[in-house]
C-alpha cells in the first residue's frame, strides 16, 4: 500500500477482534513512528506498548469509559519526555515543540497500522494525571495520546472532509 493509499484508507476504529497483533509487527509500527520529523531532532517521544488486560481496562477507566481500549489486543501510550524537549528549546520545547513531535509519530503510526491491515484510534480524551500513575510514569513524562491496535471488528466508512476550498488561502 502506498502512503497515499494509506492516507485515504485510514478510520478511526473502535471494535476488534480479539487476534495478537506479534511483536515483528509491533517493532515495525514503532520504527515508523520515531522516523517522524522532530524540531532539532530532539525526538522527545516514548511509547509505552500495553497488552496487559488489567492495565488496558484501566486505561478504560482514565479514558473515562472508552471501552474499546481494553478490546484491542495493544494499546501504545504515546508519551512526550519534556525534559528532553525542554533540553533542546526551553520553555517551547516543552509547551509545543514535544506535542508537535509526538503528534507526528503518531501520525506515522496510525499509517503503518493501516498499511498492515490493522486498525487503530487516536485517543486523546483521558486523564493524564490517572494514565500516569497507572502505569508509573516519571514525572517528565507527558501521555499524549492512546492509541488502540489490533485487527478491525468493523470497518468504519470514510466520515466527510470540508473542501479544500474552504480551507486553503493562496497568497
Amino acid at each position: 500500500m502506498d502512503v497515499f493509499e494509506a492516507i485515504r484508507a485510514r478510520r478511526s476504529v473502535r471494535r476488534y477482534a480479539s487476534d495478537p497483533v506479534s511483536d515483528e509487527v509491533l517493532k515495525e509500527l514503532l520504527s515508523a513512528a520515531i522516523l517522524a520529523p522532530s524540531a532539532g531532532n530532539a525526538q522527545p517521544w516514548r511509547f509505552i506498548v500495553v497488552r496487559d488486560l488489567e492495565l488496558r481496562k484501566g486505561l478504560v477507566s482514565a479514558a473515562y469509559g472508552q471501552g474499546f481500549l481494553a478490546e484491542a489486543p495493544v494499546v501504545i501510550v504515546v508519551c512526550a519526555d519534556l525534559e528532553r524537549a525542554r533540553r533542546a528549546y526551553r520553555e517551547r520545547g516543552e509547551t509545543l515543540y514535544c506535542l508537535q513531535d509526538t503528534a507526528a509519530a503518531i501520525q506515522n503510526l496510525l499509517l503503518a497500522a493501516t498499511a498492515k491491515g490493522l486498525g487503530t484510534c487516536w485517543v486523546g480524551a483521558f486523564d493524564e494525571g490517572k494514565v500516569a500513575e497507572l502505569l508509573g510514569l516519571s514525572k517528565g513524562l507527558r501521555p499524549v495520546a492512546l492509541i488502540p491496535v489490533g485487527k478491525p471488528a468493523e470497518a468504519p466508512s470514510a466520515r466527510p472532509r470540508r473542501p479544500l476550498a474552504e480551507v486553503v488561502e493562496y497568497r
